[in-house]
């Protein structure tokens, strides 16, 4: 059999440096647990034991400190961060059922050595996992070592004479001559590693070479030797690990067990591995019958009427389509499964022919969809609601997303797909859609997934959810969140899946005239950048421009990477001040990517159905609550360049009898701060309806608002929202083109003159590092565990995100809550109007030019009338025929 003996410290440190920032929400640093894990796991994988044990020093002295107080004295303690993990790797570790031995008065090596010897007396081979080269000793014919820091490379006999010119019994005379910084093992002076190899082979041990000492070559080194022989031996009894620690050991009790599923996937949820704990076989996995799943395949009229019958009486299901596309406007459904009880969920196939057509199918459930009396939980049922909508079918008494639940209590996860929340949640691994229809290459589509597959997959989702439900639901009233995600969140579903059905116009003569246009002006760019350049290059290459710039033109090297000079948006921003090139090379970069992006990809998009473009808002990805869009992503056409006021000018009403009307909170940022700080004079400010740059301006350069120039206001403005993202001294100084002195002169002059913006910034950070996050107005949360951390770029970034979430945070849900007011509104009046964009603080609607005048005065009142804060909401609403060319609106 093969035994794996694992130095628990070593393997500890080098998984802490390994991955050096990873919190849960909590603030609990997790590196040292994670790197742990997944490097117990390669080794597993790697060696495939039969058994395995770890080591672990303890605390106190050991008989080498006896002989030499200065054995080990120049280590640094533990970091704080790496000693509150140990606990949680222990805990890891015996979830494993790996046994732990520890002696008091002995090092971890010494045990190692120990069981070593008594696992070759049974007669078994040891492999040892450590990265000391001390232990290079115990190798024999059973015994090797395993180096972590080598990709497990492992050392046998022939390695280590290779590796130090002596048999494994000689490394410690070795050692004795060369001695070992890390443990503080003194050694001769003047003797490194190749001169104690060399004097160990050729007198063959430490012994025979004080035996003759006359015959060493060189007398500085014989007069080394001779000044150093007692420090020599003394080293060599430090180095030399201790075989027979008195310590009981059953080698058959250190067979390899079954992990503890159970153990494990809880500590996962804990440390917050969702990947680790998604892999994770759970104890459902492995006893499928035990799990009592009770899922059904209705496939006939008298199976699928008596589930109508049912799912009539019940007041709350949960349900989930099977369909052949993501694309919900496009998708065909295949099939639709139901759960109201846990563990339990029936799955009606439709069929081209016979009595189970969707067409027909779909119709009978109507007044059940349409019931606003049954509860309906789903997961992403904005994807659902548009599905039946497409089908002439409203979704009614929509009462839980386990999305949208999931993202609430941590909108800082990087998904919120189901088998990641299930595997979070509930510690269970359900089947994921790529295993039905593969990835890449090998993808099917779901049309072509056999029904017997299909059917127990969909009753899971279904099933899944309803359990999430009874999970999520007290998690989000423990926290404070059922308010937000009920009263702003939740309303929010089925008013962004009536704006994506809806889509808007495209004008594709227009952006066909502008791809022509843009690729005349590229050529041009391409020819400026050629003759600056003084030869045709690769503009794309990064390779080649940085040739072109550091070797042929000499610019300064501004920033390293790993492949070697950059040349990112900062580095030819800086360099554009000294040489025109780096100019051009933004100029070409920003028009090729609106090209690309947007101008020849928008029309590509247009729904073939529709003959509009129906972007996806995405509820569920910003950490700070905002919506962002995909598909095309509305949020990033810039606005201030020319190029970017031309492609909005495609985005056009839908036929000459409507018009595009623009709202757009009016600074709202600056408001929410005016708010949440309750500082008089900027509350006075937006209150007497001032020009706020200009007040802030006043106020800082202690001049009447009519004696500001516009240099002090554009200042002013860099402050204003330089406070909001936690811009420093040295950011504002690069901004504004001052020194870092006048910058922090404008900081404090801005606080002097904002006196409680401060004293509520000060206290976010203090709020943020007592209890791990921060919250908007609303509820929202966002935890920041980094704000913890000792790394000073790290911790920095974390402060900035705490004072800027808040108030980003409430900007968004004041325009969440705007729509939730204004879709109630078209509803009740039936209006022709419709919500059809939310981009940042601004709403777009598609109006019929006889519902403008109308729309406009509740659109204004909805929006300003949304929150009742300290200071007013100030909206800017505009109209035309397209989302550029638009006038002021009464």
């Amino acid at each position: 059999m093969k035994f794996v003996l694992l130095d628990g410290n070593s393997f500890c440190y080098r998984a802490f440096f390994a991955i050096r920032e990873l919190r849960n929400s909590k603030g609990q640093p997790t590196n040292a647990v994670y790197g742990f894990i997944t490097m117990l796991e390669k080794l597993l994988k790697d060696i495939k034991p039969d058994g395995m044990v770890l080591t672990f020093d303890m605390k106190g002295p050991t008989h080498r400190h006896e002989k030499y107080e200065e054995y080990k004295a120049q280590r640094k303690p533990m970091p704080d961060d790496l000693r509150s993990q140990i606990p949680l790797i222990k805990d890891v570790v015996r979830a494993y059922r790996i046994p732990i031995f520890e002696k008091e008065g002995y090092e971890a090596d010494d045990v190692i050595a120990t069981l070593a010897e008594r696992i070759k007396a049974a007669g078994h081979e040891t492999f040892i996992a450590t990265g000391d080269k001390d232990m290079l000793q115990l190798v024999g014919k059973s015994v090797k070592i395993v180096n972590p820091q080598k990709e497990n490379f492992i050392y046998d006999e022939a390695a280590v004479k290779e590796r130090f010119g002596v048999d494994p019994e000689r490394v410690t005379d070795v050692m004795a001559l060369m001695g070992d910084a890390s443990d503080n093992i003194p050694g001769v002076t003047g003797i490194g590693e190749v001169t104690a190899s060399k004097l160990i082979i050729e007198f063959g041990s430490l012994d025979a070479l004080y035996k003759n000492l006359a015959k060493v070559k060189g007398d500085k080194l014989r007069a080394n030797l001779e000044a150093g022989k007692e420090m020599a031996y003394l080293s060599r009894d430090l180095a030399t690990v201790d075989r027979a620690v008195p310590i009981d050991i059953d080698v058959t009790a250190l067979k390899r067990c079954e992990p503890d599923a159970e153990k494990l996937a809880e500590l996962y949820r804990e440390f917050e591995f969702r990947t680790l704990l998604k892999n994770l076989p759970s104890a459902e996995d492995k006893n499928a019958e035990d799990a009592a799943l009770e899922y059904a395949l209705v496939s006939d009229e008298k199976g699928f009427a008596k589930l109508v019958e049912t799912l009539s009486k019940k007041k709350a299901w949960a349900f989930d389509f099977e369909t052949t596309s993501v694309n919900s406007l496009l998708a065909r459904p295949l099939g639709v499964s139901f759960s109201w009880k846990d563990k339990e969920a029936f799955y009606v196939a439709f069929t081209e022919k016979g009595p189970l057509q969707a067409k027909e199918c779909l119709e009978r459930l109507r007044p059940l969809f349409e019931n606003e009396k049954i509860a309906k939980t789903g997961q992403n049922l904005k994807y659902e609601a548009m599905l039946l909508g497409s089908h002439g079918i409203e979704l009614r008494g929509i009462a839980f997303d386990t999305m949208v639940a999931s993202y609430c209590l941590n909108p800082a996860k990087p998904n919120h797909n189901l088998d990641d929340i299930a595997a979070e949640q509930l510690g269970i691994r359900i089947t994921p859609i790529t295993e039905l229809i593969g990835t890449g290459r090998n993808e099917i589509p779901m049309e072509e997934v056999p029904l017997e597959k299909v059917w127990p997959y969909g009753c899971q989702d279904s099933d899944v959810a309803l359990r999430l439900e009874k999970t999520l639901a007290p998690k989000l009233a423990e926290k404070d969140l059922d308010g937000l995600f009920r009263d702003i969140e939740m309303p929010l579903v089925p008013i962004l899946g009536g704006m994506e059905t809806a889509g808007i116009g495209l004008d594709i003569e227009l952006l066909g005239d502008l791809s022509k246009e843009m690729e005349k002006t590229l050529a041009a760019v391409t020819k400026t950048i050629h003759k600056e350049a003084g030869t045709e290059f690769n503009i794309n290459s990064p390779k080649q421009l940085s040739e072109i710039l550091f070797d042929k033109l000499r610019l300064p090297m501004v920033k390293k990477t790993k492949t070697g000079a950059s040349t990112n948006v900062e580095v030819l921003l800086e360099l554009s001040e000294i040489h025109p090139l780096p100019k051009e090379i933004l100029k070409f970069r920003e028009l090729s990517k609106l090209k690309s992006t947007y101008v020849d990809a928008l029309p590509l998009l247009i729904n073939p159905r529709t003959k509009r473009v129906h972007t996806s808002f995405n509820q569920t990805v910003t950490a700070t609550g905002r919506l962002s869009s995909s598909e095309p992503n509305l949020q990033n056409i810039p606005i201030r360049t020319e190029e970017g006021r031309k492609i909005r000018r495609a985005f056009v009403a839908g036929t000459k009898d409507t018009v595009l009307v623009s709202a757009d909170y009016s600074q709202i940022e600056l408001r929410v701060l005016a708010h949440l700080s309750g500082d008089e004079n900027l509350i006075r400010a937006f209150k007497e309806g001032a020009d706020i740059h200009r007040y802030t301006a006043g106020l800082m350069f202690n001049l009447p608002m009519e004696s500001v120039s516009d240099t002090m206001r554009n200042s002013a403005k860099t402050v204003n929202f330089g406070v909001l993202y936690g811009m420093g001294a040295f950011s504002l100084a690069k901004n504004l083109n001052v020194s870092n002195e006048a910058a922090k002169d404008f900081i404090k002059a801005y606080f002097d003159r904002y006196p409680k913006v401060k004293v509520y910034l000060d206290k976010n950070l203090e709020g943020a590092r007592k209890d791990g996050y921060v919250q908007t107005a609303f509820k929202r949360r966002r935890y920041i565990p980094e704000i913890l951390s000792r790394d000073v770029r790290v911790k920095a970034f974390a402060e900035r995100t705490a004072n800027n979430m808040p108030i980003q945070g409430t900007a968004s849900d004041i325009i969440k809550i705007a729509m939730i007011r204004i879709a109630g509104k078209l509803a009740a009046g039936k209006w022709g109007a419709r919500m059809i964009l939310q981009v940042h603080d601004e709403l777009v609607f598609e109006v019929p030019k006889t519902e403008e005048k109308k729309l406009v005065a509740m659109v204004r009142a909805e929006m300003e009338g949304a929150v009742d804060f300290k200071v007013p909401m100030d909206v800017s609403v505009k109209a035309g025929p397209n989302w550029l060319d638009m006038t002021e609106a009464a």
